[in-house]
């Protein structure tokens, strides 16, 4: 069977560890880039420049390319040349309870899993919960203030690496459709979460709640973000925020 597997967002923060398990497996991996690089195919999404010949002979696409705002559009070019290509497989990464919570990027989210749904071409659709590094900017964003300020917000974040691996699972397997969800091995508040990665980081800074309103925090605070426990990831913020103190790669 041909196993040439063309990742969209290979260079991303999810990216690269899903590249690297599908690289550690074997096969033709190839990812596709808006700049040309070793392993890499040069194409733009948005304006479908280079997307069909990057599909040509491709078995299984892999989409995890976002940019927060024409992703629809991004996926439909992606989708057409697939299509024309011939692609066998797409499998695309997505977010817990899109249709839940009113947030426009998250409404971009579910039009791009409907239109891979429409599409007619086998598919895998993962969902997954924010991953820890994402819930860590929050607080890395806010390390010249005197206090860290915090939303009052349930969480359950998964490590980038666990969501690489399953994807990187289901995108060697057989097209299974929409699969169960995932996310962390915890629910935590944001404070608390804060409250762990400044132990790992050193400091004692305040954490006043940021008080914010509407309906897209109403269905945030509702859960509807995260998963049932017990989660399928099993590395918790505490060590997430421990292991990134010790590389050096965050500071508080």
């Amino acid at each position: 069977m041909n196993d040439t597997i063309l990742v969209t967002g290979g260079t991303g923060g999810l990216g690269r560890p899903t590249v690297s398990h599908l690289r550690a497996a074997g096969g033709d991996i190839r990812v596709l880039s808006r700049k040309p690089g070793d392993g890499r195919v040069v194409a733009n999404l948005q304006t479908g420049e280079g997307v069909t010949d990057a599909l040509e002979g491709v078995h299984t696409v892999l989409h995890l390319a976002t940019n927060r705002w024409n992703d629809a559009k991004q996926t439909g070019q992606l989708i057409a040349a697939a299509q024309r290509a011939g692609a066998q497989h797409v499998v695309y990464i997505s977010i817990v309870g899109i249709e839940e919570i009113p947030y426009r990027y998250y409404a971009s989210k579910l039009e791009c899993e409907r239109l891979i749904e429409d599409s007619g071409l086998p598919f895998t659709i993962l969902r997954a919960t924010q991953f820890h590094d994402f819930v860590a900017s929050f607080f890395t964003a806010q390390r010249r203030l005197p206090v860290l300020f915090v939303p009052d917000l349930p969480v359950q974040p998964i490590a980038t690496h666990e969501v690489a691996a399953r994807l990187s699972e289901l995108t060697r397997s057989a097209p299974s459709g929409r699969v169960p969800d995932i996310g962390g091995p915890e629910h935590a508040s944001v404070r608390s979460l804060a409250e762990q990665w400044q132990a790992a980081h050193g400091t004692r800074k305040r954490t006043p709640r940021l008080a914010i309103g509407g309906k897209t925090v109403a269905a945030f605070r509702a859960g509807h973000h995260m998963t049932q426990l017990p989660g399928y990831g099993t590395e918790t913020f505490a060590e997430y925020a421990a292991r990134e103190a010790t590389s050096g790669s965050h500071r508080a």
